[in-house]
């Protein structure tokens, strides 16, 4: 999978205009606050999935401006594809000519992995992190996993909506059990399919930490369900609702379900959230994000698009050897503010960004 050209108009600070890739390395330098994320940003929204960094569609429109477009051309499955999302009153998206209802439907056609400093988190943060990371590798790979979240947010919304106001109008209690089915039934395929992955990306992760660790440690990752679940059928998730009935009336959210559960990272058998070094730490995230990426190249048999938002500068020599050795074969786009934390990387296409424009380097002079 390759990206060859992304066009952007009206996009954040981006300055109109077309880059053209190159098939390997591509380098984006500049200070910071110069629109480094926002290039890359761009190339993550054609996965189909929300933006890494949390923000809303109307955020992608530049100040005093009424929409927003941006386009990709690359190569997958064979061919050359196009794709085009335009963010306005109506959101438009455009795959090969044809219209799509939404974003959601670019699923599976257009494959990347990004890492951001934010990833670097992953493992010292809350629960919520690591379930958005899980979250992301599903929705490109399953569109039917992207309509049951859907689907399931809106049905526990609906519940924790109704435990409220039943505190006032117990006549309403009996809606409960109609809310109830409708998030256990998306909540079952949400939980098994997490927990199949989970399974089934293991043996990389592992694989990955150990080069890293040089086999001096051992990771582990375990799913692990909110309510004590003994299964993830239907009947049971439906039971653990009922259990939960009077703690979530007096809190007025729904405290079991996909929503609250956690995959925990385990170091040498010690959970790495509680007990890792930083380094520990950075390592496992590393192990996490190219097992995801190996994982997708599994399902779909091409590699995705690796998206290194400014992490380099964060990572020892050792680590930051490994991750480039790993990536040498794939498309990749790197953001840094200086050339000098790129030692090694040989080829591809340099460009300089300031202010939202992009230049092409070819020399190797210093700015």
């Amino acid at each position: 999978m390759k990206v060859v050209s992304l066009e952007t108009k009206n996009f954040r600070n981006l300055e109109d205009s077309k880059l053209i890739c190159d098939e390997g390395v591509n380098v984006i330098y500049g200070n910071n606050a110069q629109g480094k994320t926002n290039l890359i940003e761009a190339i993550w929204l054609f996965t189909g999935s929300k933006s890494f960094r949390n923000t809303k569609d109307n955020d992608f429109i530049r100040f005093g401006e009424k929409n927003a477009k941006i386009a990709l051309k690359f190569k997958s499955q064979g061919r050359i594809q196009n794709a085009s999302i335009t963010f306005g009153e109506q959101k438009k998206v455009i795959l090969n000519k044809e219209e799509l209802l939404s974003s959601a439907k670019l699923t599976n056609k257009f494959c990347s992995v990004v890492f951001s400093p934010s990833h670097l988190t992953l493992i010292s943060d809350g629960p919520m992190v690591r379930r958005k990371f899980l979250d992301n590798i599903l929705s490109q790979l399953k569109p039917k996993y992207v309509a049951a979240l859907n689907d399931y947010q809106k049905a526990v919304h609906q519940r924790s909506e109704l435990l409220r106001d039943a505190k006032y109008h117990s006549d309403l209690l009996p809606l409960l059990d109609v809310f109830e089915h409708q998030a256990a039934v998306t909540a079952s395929y949400i939980l098994d399919t997490r927990q199949k992955f989970v399974e089934y990306m293991l043996p990389v992760i592992k694989e990955h930490y150990g080069g890293i660790s040089k086999n001096r440690e051992q990771i582990d990752i375990l799913y692990e369900p909110s309510g004590n679940l003994s299964d993830f059928s239907v009947e049971s998730i439906k039971k653990a609702y009922i259990a939960s009935r009077s703690e979530d009336m007096i809190t007025g959210n729904t405290s079991v379900g996909p929503h609250r559960d956690d995959l925990t990272v385990l170091i040498n058998g010690y959970n790495a959230r509680n007990f890792a070094s930083q380094g520990q730490q950075r390592s496992a995230v590393l192990a996490l994000k190219l097992g995801e990426a190996h994982t997708i190249k599994n399902f779909i048999n091409e590699q995705p698009v690796a998206l290194l938002d400014d992490i380099m500068s964060e990572l020892d020599a050792t680590r930051k050897r490994y991750i480039l050795n790993c990536i040498k074969d794939w498309q990749v786009f790197i953001t840094c503010c200086e050339r000098s934390d790129l030692r090694g990387l040989n080829g591809g296409k340099l460009f300089y960004m300031k202010q939202g424009k992009f230049t092409e380097r070819k020399s190797k002079k210093e700015d």
